[in-house]
């Protein structure tokens, strides 16, 4: 009988491990939009409401180059002309966390 209560508290525990894992994942969120016909302002956080200060936002042209280099400011923003030839924002929280925003879906 006491193996059973203690592998019943053992299942117990895990279960409540898992939920408190499953509780606290987050996954990056950004957002970009033209604020006006040639900046682009992008907003980056993550799902559960946290901002992302100093998270590490680039713009990058499809051969590579690093258009522009940025981090999200204090408010988890960053502003930027919009370039003249073909890009993607990648916003860089860490393995795992990232998120890539083509050109075409910034309006």
């Amino acid at each position: 009988m006491t193996a059973r209560i203690h592998a019943l508290a053992v299942a117990a525990a895990l279960s409540a491990l898992c939920a408190a894992t499953a509780a606290h994942a987050h996954y990056p969120v950004c957002d970009c939009r033209m604020a006006d016909g040639q900046t682009v302002v992008c907003t980056g956080g993550f799902s559960d409401g946290s901002k992302a200060p100093g998270v590490v936002l680039d713009v990058i042209a499809y051969d590579e180059q690093v258009l522009v280099k940025g981090r999200l400011g204090a408010d988890s923003t960053l502003s930027f002309p919009r370039p003249a030839q073909d890009f993607y924002v990648l916003f860089d929280a860490g393995p795992g966390h990232t998120v890539e925003i083509e050109h075409s879906a910034i309006k």
